[in-house]
């Protein structure tokens, strides 16, 4: 992506011809990132989250927190999933096309779903593993260790 776009930068000032494409193609990156990135965020609990309340809390109750936020934003992002799926099926009727690509732009959004899709199971096996597991985990493979110094701490 920066490649490309410092090639549109040297296109448009140096040789005064912009070329055409590179927007494009700087979106199609944006969302391939994006939605192949979300999953895998999920998957390493590397996402953005607010842990003032879950810190605060004793091991048993952040667990039961932790099998909460995993089960409802699984849910959601099915929800997700299924809903940019429908949108793309009324991009793919619509026709349309990237201008200066000349590609459909419906094969750029089917990151979207797939990306929801793949962040669903990554937190639906969150939940699972919470459930078998005596230890609290942010995500399948990524344990939940602040807790832990903390209770070592007071103790």
């Amino acid at each position: 992506m920066a490649l490309n776009t410092i090639a549109a930068v040297i296109s448009r000032f140096i040789f005064n011809d912009a070329l055409t494409f590179t927007g494009e193609l700087n979106v199609i990156f944006i969302i391939i990132t994006t939605f192949a990135g979300l999953s895998y965020a999920a998957r390493k609990a590397r996402h953005i989250r607010m842990s003032a309340l879950y810190d605060a809390l004793k091991k048993p109750y952040r667990k039961l927190l932790m099998l909460v936020i995993a089960l409802i934003t699984s849910v959601f992002m099915f929800m997700l999933s299924y809903y940019s799926y429908l949108y793309i099926v009324e991009v793919y009727q619509s026709g349309r096309i990237l201008p200066a690509l000349q590609i459909p732009v419906f094969y750029i959004y089917l990151w979207v779903p797939v990306g929801f899709f793949i962040t669903a199971l990554q937190y639906a096996f969150t939940l699972i593993k919470n459930l078998q597991e005596n230890n609290v985990y942010l995500s399948t493979c990524m344990k939940d260790e602040y807790g832990e110094k903390k209770e070592e701490q007071n103790q």
